[in-house]
């Protein structure tokens, strides 16, 4: 009897400490995440795509430094290597071109606008300057595929800027390539139920969904889709670990009210908190 439920207990135990241990964030050394004293980061700027503020644009930049509130924003690479800020990865919602950024020059792109405004997809540099350390930035590295090379030129440019920023990807590739060579940066983990948001179902998307590549990556925050709150990886990150839990994207003052007590940051759009 001892002896068998001896090994019952082994049974949930072992799994339940492998389990801790993959979904372990860093714990040793980590950087200052004082980032996250500013609350409210506006998602891809204070936006507005009716207007002649349209996302990721230097003027919703303009307006959410106005505000006072922090940055979101996504970075992607031209097809000449000049890290622009662009979210889709086609250019057909915001453009209405059937093309990616990659498939153009920083000079071609000029001749597109955003969303009918008369605002042009700018580069990661200029909107820099703009906000010149005015509030803080959370800067997404896009990437969908294995070379993450690009990173490089992207951490380059972000080592000039003196402002307060951190990193996060989708990618854990990008998280792993910032371990590496730039460990003292701040970075999350961006994460959501991929099956239940875009029917993803391979392994890779289990692992991420989970945060089970959190012990290769040390992220130093999650990023989690709010509307899944109650996985239990991101909760463990938060609860166990004390690290910071941000929510995106937050699209109103209810959801807002829903989320507080269950997340630390939130990212928002269309309202103001």
């Amino acid at each position: 009897m001892a002896k068998n439920l001896g090994k019952a207990l082994k049974c949930i135990l072992y799994p339940g400490m492998l389990y801790l241990l993959a979904v372990t964030p860093r714990v040793v050394n980590r950087p200052d995440v004082g980032i996250f004293r500013k609350k409210y980061f506006a998602h891809r700027g204070l936006y507005d795509n009716t207007g002649e503020a349209p996302e990721n644009s230097m003027a919703a930049f303009r307006r959410a430094v106005e505000a006072g509130y922090g940055i979101e924003l996504d970075v992607q690479m031209t097809k000449d290597d000049i890290p622009v800020i662009f979210h889709d990865g086609t250019m057909e919602r915001m453009c209405g071109v059937k093309a990616k950024i990659a498939d153009y020059t920083y000079e071609q792109l000029q001749q597109f606008k955003l969303a009918d405004s008369d605002q042009s997809i700018p580069k990661l540099e200029d909107m820099l300057a703009l906000v010149d350390g005015q509030v803080p930035l959370i800067v997404e590295i896009k990437s969908e595929t294995r070379d993450i090379s690009f990173c490089e030129v992207i951490d380059r440019m972000l080592r000039a800027y003196s402002g307060e920023y951190c990193i996060e990807s989708f990618n854990p590739l990008v998280l792993l390539w910032y371990r590496r060579y730039h460990n003292n940066v701040v970075r999350g983990q961006l994460a959501s139920n991929f099956r239940l948001d875009g029917g993803h179902k391979s392994p890779l998307y289990f692992f991420m969904t989970h945060l089970l590549l959190n012990l290769f990556t040390a992220p130093d925050f999650i990023a989690y889709n709010h509307q899944f709150t109650e996985e239990p990886g991101r909760r463990i990150c938060r609860w166990l670990y004390r690290h910071p839990a941000v929510a995106w994207t937050i699209r109103s003052a209810e959801e807002l009210e829903k989320m507080n007590g269950k997340f630390d940051v939130f990212i928002f759009e269309g309202f103001l908190p």
